[in-house]
């Protein structure tokens, strides 16, 4: 039981015992207590002036006397006004910390079988070109919401769907029948999200030439778009490939393949994965099949040209295209297919999509949709909008010279971090394989961290360098400081210290180690309101402010030096305690910590 908990009880007995009156839990209002007031927390004593029939600062002091006689947790007390400052013994605060050292999971919660059923779809990426850096932001956002959510004792699905079928697709396609000259992954070295993102480009090149000479020979640029021969046959390919011709399948299916090895070699690298992938190419006559389903029951209605809408005037929208008069589906078709698949996969209770804010509008529609077709979780389905991110200026340019490539930001942000930790001398006296894997695990929490713990929803800046400083708000930062208590315990147990499963309570405490304890136990509370708020920046910037105090404290006081063994093996717990609660944090994120460094 938490220290909280405990004094809620012990004002609840108070207010029986001083005044006759029942009182329930939620009206008893701890805080923690202002810096510049003496005291660990707070209790808000206006809500029983009625019960005591006198003024605040006199039924602050009954209780303040009370909880002092009655409740051994409670050290001392002053009165503010109408606020009870409470000091907490050490006591307390080391039984608190014997709680939170036998919970090797502290913080968080497992699933049952009654838990609800989540499912969280994130990635969406297209098969005619590789990741990039607004993926990096997806996946990563999607990868520690998924955590977040099940360590808040939910189920969890993670879901990806792919988009492998439409024009774009057929693009790349074209240009590799035209200019491949039978190219390959094995043949050329590439991986083969790169190969074929090279033909998406090679197409888009040799079209723009097109479009330049039909100008030359006087046509306007809206006569040559519809007269373009490349661009004709790639419509035709989509034709052809939706009418299933054999020959469009097999190149369709090859190449493919390519991308998906490409991906999973950068999801593996990320360290995100899927528990069911599904394939727009599967999902898109679900969906036409839906709204069929809808024209019919009269939720959409048919123009004259044949395509088919929905009036969503009432719900204050406009008017929303759903098939178009070729019969061919739109994205919001699509994702209805998606739906109705997923929906008879599994018994979902609450479906999260991470998707770009510039979606909004189109969650919004979906949502509508998903409830008028009878989907029990379309009113309550939960778009998880985060903003763009961008690099500063000229860093980094990759192979087109305006995407930034998820592969090529890792690689060089692993660079960065071995270049950078060897002028620190932080890879001394290491093996090449442990450097190396210091500089991966470096890399890839500087770029995580740095991304996670801006706030999703706003827009941001990825600067590797800065993201790789070993001070600041920092994956490094954090990740030094573990590795540098990793050091202080393996000190400890190479000089035979053993942390006992109960430390004893007798040991004096100073305000900096009543301040470590009492953050290392908000950990639990910081997992929940980021399940709640559905936000990774809360885990993050705790995280960094844990680490912050706790170098604060192990600058100011000795820990294997110290000469009275109890205060000793206190402060070597507390660490311990402090570098769990930060591995669990990092954890949730996505984010390795090493063990030395």
């Amino acid at each position: 039981m938490n220290i909280e908990n405990k004094l809620v009880m012990s004002v609840i007995s108070g207010l029986k015992a001083l005044y006759g009156q029942d009182v329930p839990a939620v009206q008893v209002q701890l805080q923690k207590t202002k810096k510049e007031f003496e005291g660990h927390l707070t209790l808000v004593v206006f809500p029983f002036l009625r019960m005591s029939k006198k003024g605040p600062e006199q039924t602050a002091q009954e209780i303040g006397e009370y909880l002092q006689a009655n409740e051994p947790a409670i050290a001392a007390f002053n009165v503010i006004k109408g606020f009870l400052n409470l000091t907490i013994a050490s006591s307390a605060w080391i039984e608190l910390l014997n709680m939170i050292h036998a919970d090797e999971r502290y913080g968080i919660m497992a699933a049952d079988a009654d838990s609800p059923l989540v499912m969280i779809e994130y990635s969406s990426p297209n098969t005619n070109k590789p990741l990039h850096l607004g993926h990096v932001r997806n996946n990563l956002l999607g990868n520690a919401l998924a955590n977040i959510i099940m360590a808040n004792g939910n189920k969890v699905v993670k879901t990806n769907i792919v988009n492998d079928r439409g024009i774009h697709i057929c693009k790349s396609m074209l240009a590799w029948k035209l200019y491949g000259n039978g190219e390959t992954p094995e043949s050329s070295g590439k991986k083969g999200d790169h190969l074929v993102g090279d033909y998406y480009v090679s197409f888009d090149k040799h079209y723009k030439a097109e479009i330049a000479s039909l100008m030359e020979k006087g046509m306007t640029k809206e006569e040559a778009e519809a007269a373009s021969p490349l661009m004709n046959e790639a419509r035709e390919m989509l034709v052809k490939w939706e009418a299933g011709d054999p020959e469009v399948r097999a190149l369709w299916a090859m190449m493919n393949n390519w991308v998906y090895a490409g991906f999973d070699e950068t999801y593996r690298k990320m360290g995100v994965g899927f528990d069911k992938i599904y394939y727009e190419s599967d999902t898109y006559l679900e969906g036409k099949e839906k709204v069929m389903e809808g024209l019919e029951k009269g939720f959409f209605y048919k123009k004259e040209d044949g395509s088919v809408w929905a009036d969503l005037t009432g719900e204050g929208l406009d008017h929303k295209l759903l098939l178009r008069a070729d019969g061919t589906s739109v994205y919001m078709t699509q994702d209805i297919g998606t739906a109705k698949l997923r929906f008879a996969d599994y018994p979902i209770d609450k479906m999260i999509y991470v998707v770009g804010n510039e979606q909004n509008y189109h969650f919004q529609v979906l949502s509508i949709l998903l409830d008028k077709l009878g989907f029990e979780w379309g009113k309550s389905l939960v778009h998880f909008s985060y903003g763009m991110v961008e690099l500063p200026e000229g860093k980094m340019k990759s192979r087109e010279g305006t995407v930034v490539d998820a592969d090529d930001l890792m690689e060089e942000m692993i660079a960065t971090a071995k270049e950078t930790s060897q002028e620190l001398g932080k890879l001394d006296g290491l093996t090449q394989e442990e450097a190396d894997d210091i500089a991966r695990i470096v890399g890839l929490g500087a770029l995580k961290y740095f991304i996670l713990k801006v706030d999703a929803r706003k827009n941001m800046t990825f600067n590797p360098k800065e993201s790789i400083d070993f001070n600041g708000n920092t994956g490094p930062f954090i990740q030094y400081t573990y590795a540098r208590i990793q050091s202080v315990l393996r000190k400890a147990a190479e000089n035979g210290i053993v942390i006992p499963e109960q430390l004893p309570l007798g040991v004096e405490l100073s305000e900096k180690e009543e301040g470590l304890i009492q953050m290392v136990a908000d950990f639990a509370a910081i997992v929940k309101q980021a399940g709640t708020d559905y936000s990774p920046s809360v885990i993050a910037n705790y995280t960094y402010d844990l680490v912050k105090e706790y170098n604060q404290f192990y600058h100011d006081f000795s820990i294997l030096r110290e000469e009275n063994e109890t205060v000793k093996i206190f402060r070597i717990a507390l660490s311990a305690n402090v570098a769990k609660v930060v591995r669990l944090g990092m954890g949730l994120l996505g984010i390795e910590v090493p063990a030395r460094m």
